[in-house]
C-alpha cells in the first residue's frame, strides 16, 4: 500500500515515515500544501495523511481541490485543530476521517485500516483471490493451481496494482508512478523487466491469467 504523508513538522514527518515503512507501507512525504496537491493529483496513492495547517496552501484547500478533481483517495486530516466545528468542516470538505494531534501511532494505524475498508483496499494483512490465484500480501506469496512462489517487494507492488485493476489497461506511466513513486528516476526498461518476472511467476503457479501488452499504451491483466 502506498501512502502520501503531507506534514510540515520535520520531526513528526520523519518519525511517521520511519514507523509506517516499518509496518510495510510505501511512503512518499512532503512538507507543504502545493507539493501535497501535486502528488495527490497523480492519483497513485491508497491513502493520504494530510496535515491541515500546511505552508503555501492549507490542507483543507488541498482536500477541496482534490475532491473537485474527482480524486476519491481516502484522506485522513491530521491537525491540532480539534473542535467540533473544525472536524465537521473537514469532513464536509471530503475527508474520510479526522485525527487530532497529539495521537498514538496505534490509533493512526487503526484509522488507516478503517478508511481503507471503505471501499476495500488491499492491506498488508489481506488475502486476495482473483480467478485461479491467491495473493497473500503479508508473506508476498502467490499461490496458483500448480504451486506457490514468493515475490520481491517490487514484484509484489506491481502484482497488487494489476490484481486491483484486473481487465483494465494500465498505462506505463501509471505503473511507474504507482510502483516506483513520483520522485523515482527509474528507467522504463525496468518496468518491462518486472513485467517479465511477473509473467514467469504466473506461469510457475499454473495460472491462466496473462499480462497482455497493449501496444503503445501499457499492460493489462486478463
Amino acid at each position: 500500500m502506498r501512502i502520501l504523508l503531507a506534514e510540515d513538522d520535520q520531526q513528526l514527518n520523519n518519525a511517521l515515515v520511519y514507523r509506517l515503512e516499518a509496518e510495510g507501507f510505501s511512503v512518499d512525504s512532503c512538507q507543504d500544501g502545493e507539493e501535497a496537491l501535486f502528488y495527490g493529483e497523480q492519483n497513485i496513492y491508497d491513502i493520504i495523511l494530510l496535515d491541515r495547517m500546511l505552508p503555501h496552501m492549507e490542507g483543507s484547500e488541498v482536500l477541496s481541490a482534490l475532491r473537485k478533481k474527482d480524486i476519491t483517495t481516502p484522506i485522513i486530516l491530521i491537525t491540532a485543530l480539534g473542535s467540533l466545528s473544525d472536524k465537521v468542516t473537514g469532513l464536509d470538505l471530503g475527508a474520510d476521517d479526522y485525527l487530532v494531534k497529539p495521537f498514538a501511532f496505534e490509533e493512526l494505524l487503526a484509522r488507516i485500516r478503517c478508511v481503507t475498508r471503505r471501499p476495500h483496499t488491499l492491506t498488508e494483512h489481506d488475502t486476495l483471490t482473483v480467478e485461479d490465484i491467491t495473493w497473500q500480501a503479508a508473506e508476498c506469496t502467490l499461490t496458483g493451481p500448480s504451486g506457490s512462489c514468493t515475490l520481491s517487494k517490487r514484484e509484489s507492488a506491481l502484482l497488487e496494482t494489476f490484481l486491483r485493476s484486473k481487465g483494465q489497461t494500465l498505462p506505463r506511466t501509471t505503473l511507474l508512478l504507482k510502483v516506483w513513486g513520483p520522485d523515482s528516476d527509474v528507467e522504463e526498461g525496468n518496468l518491462d523487466n518486472y513485467i517479465h518476472f511477473l509473467r514467469r511467476r504466473l506461469q510457475i503457479t499454473g495460472s491462466k491469467l496473462k499480462i497482455l501488452t497493449i501496444r503503445g499504451v501499457g499492460y493489462s491483466l486478463q
